[in-house]
């Protein structure tokens, strides 16, 4: 007859049969604030890859890159005149009050007031 044999091993010896070794091989140890830490760093390099990823796809918005003007005019800003009235003049049949935002844009001006002798590029479509 044949004779059977019992091994007298544990379930765990056997599922760490492969880790005999410590199972963190650098001996670091964080605690929860550096475990935190390490998230969040993770997390925000995988938000800078997304946006980047998003951005060279062409996710971003074109529209105002089509309303850009194709050349600009400069004046100078006579005695008596406002950014009302330069605008309304170089508007024709346009909106006046558009075309001030974008003189004052262009222009990089807080506030419409202009003096006279001052420079302005003022944009044109067309």
């Amino acid at each position: 007859m044949s004779t059977a044999t019992i091994n007298a091993v544990s379930a765990r010896t056997l599922i760490n049969q492969g880790f005999s070794h410590s199972t963190n091989p650098s001996g670091i140890v964080l605690n929860r604030r550096g475990r935190l830490a390490r998230s969040l760093v993770v997390l925000s390099l995988a938000i800078v890859m997304v946006a980047t990823f998003a951005f060279s796809a062409g996710a971003g918005s074109t529209d105002s890159m089509a309303a850009t003007p194709d050349s600009f005019v400069t004046v100078v800003v006579g005695p008596g005149e406002s950014l009302w009235s330069l605008a309304g003049r170089m508007a024709g049949d346009g909106d006046v009050r558009s075309l001030i935002e974008e003189i004052m844009i262009v222009n990089s001006l807080a506030t419409p007031d202009v003096q006279a002798g001052q420079s302005l590029r003022i944009p044109l479509h067309g």
